[in-house]
């Protein structure tokens, strides 16, 4: 199964870098700190930069490669050291680590750019990468996966995902309808086209409702935030979506 693997200047790192996301940080969090303490555990120290912001990724989706260049541009400071740079997002490691090479091509950021993208690691990923073997010690319980279309598709998170879920004893991972579409929240795409972004994340929830999960978590805050709008809006009975660190760190005991 193909899975980002570590730079080859690091076998197993003690320290990483964490950027948490724009959206993580304001809206969620708490899925964050659960990510650090998960890297944590493993005997990493976390250095989070407290300067860190956006990766520039909703202005560059928008077509404002300017803009997106100023805000991704704040950020190559801010990791220094050749550590990893974990990042709790596949779309937001998808811009960091494929688009920023292209957004600073050309510039006298580019060699920075280029150096640090090739440091950037989704959360899931790494945990793979360090052979992190979670032991379940929660209850049997069922639960569906969600990823963003960008993190699939530019860092095939879903896999990484899956293979985490799966390896935990008492969890029972079901597939739903629509698993592979978006769910319509696509950054500033769903204020632009409300009515279709609306109708994607009904189509989802509704696939989602069908497999009467427990659980449903996702590695992307702006889905888990979309999602679970729809949720708390029509489906107030089914679970409120969490982050991937968060569901495993209550499965390994590490958070009540």
């Amino acid at each position: 199964m193909p899975t980002q693997e570590l730079p080859s200047f690091v076998k197993r790192p003690s320290d990483v870098y964490f950027f948490g996301t724009c959206l993580l940080d304001i809206f969620m969090p708490e899925a964050g700190m659960d990510a650090i303490t998960l890297l944590e555990q493993q005997g990493i120290r976390v250095h989070f930069p407290m300067e860190q912001s956006c990766c520039g990724q909703p202005a560059f989706s928008s077509g404002h490669s300017k803009e997106s260049i100023e805000v991704a541009k704040a950020q190559l400071n801010l990791f220094p050291n050749p550590w990893p740079v974990i990042v709790p997002s596949g779309s937001c490691g998808g811009m960091m680590k494929h688009h920023w090479p292209v957004l600073f091509k050309d510039s006298v950021y580019e060699r920075q750019a280029n150096e640090i993208s090739s440091r950037v690691m989704e959360f899931t990923q790494f945990l793979l990468a360090i052979d992190y073997r979670p032991e379940d010690k929660g209850d049997p319980v069922k639960v569906a996966v969600h990823t963003s279309c960008s993190a699939r598709r530019e860092m095939n998170v879903h896999l990484s995902g899956w293979k985490l879920v799966d390896s935990l004893a008492n969890v029972e991972r079901v597939v739903h309808g629509h698993e592979s579409e978006c769910c319509g929240f696509g950054g500033t795409f769903s204020v632009k086209h409300p009515d279709i972004s609306g109708a994607m994340v009904s189509d989802k929830v509704a696939a989602l409702k069908e497999t009467e999960a427990v659980e449903i978590i996702s590695a992307d805050a702006g889905c888990i935030l979309n999602i679970g709008g729809k949720i708390a809006k029509d489906e107030p009975g089914m679970p409120k979506p969490k982050h991937i660190a968060t569901f495993l760190l209550e499965r390994t005991g590490g958070k009540a």
